[in-house]
């Protein structure tokens, strides 16, 4: 039987952290609006923290794969 308390809990935490991420979104959209920033500067803007985030995400991912190879922990699949 599935212990379904982590199920729950894990739901209701991924549909909150959407929804504040959507709205803290909107808001500095529309804070860039009334600022008069251009819609160009805020996709570069953009842009730029995603593939900043992407790079620190690579990073983390390649630290912890040879962290655990040097450990002796077994990564493959089959």
């Amino acid at each position: 039987m599935i212990d379904w308390v982590p199920v729950v809990f894990v739901t209701f935490k991924v549909g909150i952290f959407v929804t504040c991420m959507f709205f803290a979104i909107k808001w500095h959209y529309d804070q860039g609006k009334k600022k008069g920033a251009s819609r160009r500067a805020l996709l570069l803007t953009g842009g730029k923290v995603a593939a900043l985030f992407m790079l620190a995400l690579l990073g983390v991912m390649l630290f912890t794969f040879t962290l655990a190879k040097t450990l002796g922990l077994d990564l493959s699949l089959n």
